[in-house]
């Protein structure tokens, strides 16, 4: 079975990045039932700021933190990375979580779900520029989602239901493009992945 992670870009308290990793998660269900899409939270991981010695490349990890990390990655053939923007990036966290490994992410496919003030696309360039240097092809379609537009507001009289990803269905066409074609795409690029630590 081919598993895609839903990677969650951020760690910041009070972020929307579970929320749309949620939404991603259940449109990927309903598109593609026979393929397991699971959700990487970062914030599950812990990773300090980058402490390995040895720089990714050499693939050899002294951190118990880094080789999760690695295990948790290596076992995914592609990914969706969900990715606020801050100060037209990504996230510091998320930066951090691609400079820890090297081979876990080659020779796989991602798309990009990006959300900000202006969509988030600023924040989606300089990911695929990073994912390049790392051997992941990126795939064309992209969803960017407004935080003005694109969410509900938070419930004030249940405090504890965040706010989510509203039911405009102007995001659906895209984002069901780009759960096939990362499908595709991580189906196609398997024959460079055998050999590859699993």
């Amino acid at each position: 079975m081919t598993r895609i992670g839903i990677i969650v870009g951020t760690t910041r308290p009070g972020r929307r990045g579970h929320a749309v990793a949620e939404w991603v998660a259940a449109a990927a269900a309903r598109r593609h039932p026979g393929v397991d899409f699971e959700i990487v939270d970062l914030a599950g991981f812990g990773l300090p700021l980058l402490d390995e010695e040895l720089p990714a490349m050499a693939g050899r990890y002294a951190h118990p933190h880094t080789r999760r990390w690695a295990e948790a990655i290596a076992r995914l053939d592609g990914f969706v990375f969900v990715t606020p923007e801050y100060n037209h990036s990504v996230s510091g966290a998320l930066k951090n979580a691609l400079d820890f490994l090297y081979a876990e992410w080659n020779d796989k496919a991602a798309g990009v779900v990006s959300y900000g003030v202006q969509g988030g696309t600023r924040a989606a360039e300089h990911l695929r520029l990073v994912l390049a240097e790392l051997r992941v092809a990126t795939v064309r379609s992209q969803v960017a989602l407004s935080l003005r537009d694109d969410f509900t507001a938070p419930d004030p009289a249940a405090p504890a239901v965040a706010a989510g990803v509203a039911a405009d269905p102007h995001a659906h066409g895209p984002l069901g493009a780009l759960l096939d074609d990362v499908l595709a795409w991580s189906r196609a690029l398997e024959p460079l992945r055998e050999g590859v630590p699993a």
